[in-house]
């Protein structure tokens, strides 16, 4: 059986453009796609933390080093610049693969530098 993991995320990455007559996509940090194992033209998934907004779209490379984040075409729509949000990615796998395979999850702060990589989460207590 597959099943889907996360495979990787960028979490509370701040949006620094939102570009409507730009090819629809999300144009991020080249050096924050690698670090967060994403790959350019990818799916990915954008779940905004400022409104709520939840949608699809596809990686495409900025600059390394910009700090860019920059949703394009409709997803300019969804967006204002500030806002925070979580970029993941995810992948299929087999339940024996799934046994040893670790996310990369990329902590951002507000200016996108990273705060910290880890490739775990806390169990969430009560």
């Amino acid at each position: 059986m597959q099943i889907t993991m996360l495979k990787g995320k960028l979490h509370m990455a701040c949006v620094t453009q939102a570009e409507l007559w730009y090819d629809g996509s999300c144009a991020i940090d080249a050096n924050l796609v690698e670090l967060a194992g994403l790959r350019e033209f990818e799916k990915i998934d954008i779940y905004n933390v400022s409104n709520g907004e939840r949608f699809s779209t596809y990686v495409i490379l900025a600059e390394a080093g910009s700090g860019t984040i920059s949703m394009n075409g409709a997803a300019a729509r969804r967006v204002q610049v500030g806002d925070r949000i979580i970029i993941a990615a995810y992948g299929q796998m087999s339940e024996a693969e799934a046994k040893d395979f670790t996310p990369k999850l990329v902590y951002l702060h507000e200016d996108n530098t990273v705060e910290r990589t880890t490739n775990t989460i806390p169990v969430q207590v009560a």
